[in-house]
């Protein structure tokens, strides 16, 4: 059985009081810790994907503050804390201040994202 924690994550990725993400595939599976300390529209970022919405399946569960996700068809859920979801392909979503997630997404499927997701933020940054 593979197991691992937030502090024991290989992967950081960080912007300076705004993201703090650890991650580590496990068995095909991403898991990331995830926290966000201001509101992010993630919209942009997905850019150049199909429906220009992320093509991931993601399943979490939101420790503390709120997740919106926003889908293609118009529609929109809020993920609030103590609450577990499974958010299919189709979507784009705004994290809200003070927030903090767990999630598992497909490892294969979450690398092609992040692909297009780290260059629109190369591009916005710049």
């Amino acid at each position: 059985m593979a197991h691992i924690s937030r502090d024991a994550a290989s992967q950081v990725e960080a912007i300076e009081g705004e993201f703090d993400g650890r991650y580590e595939t496990l068995h095909g599976t991403t898991v990331g810790f995830e926290t966000y300390h201001t509101e992010s529209d993630m919209t942009p970022l997905f850019a150049g994907l199909p429906d220009d919405a992320c093509q991931c399946v993601h399943q979490g569960y939101v420790i503390r503050g709120r997740v919106t996700f926003r889908y293609t068809d118009g529609s929109e859920e809020a993920i609030t804390a103590g609450q577990a979801y499974v958010i299919p392909p189709g979507h784009t979503l705004v994290i809200h201040p003070d927030t903090e997630v767990v999630e598992f997404s497909p490892a294969e499927d979450l690398a092609q994202t992040m692909e297009v997701v780290l260059g629109n933020l190369a591009r916005l940054s710049s």
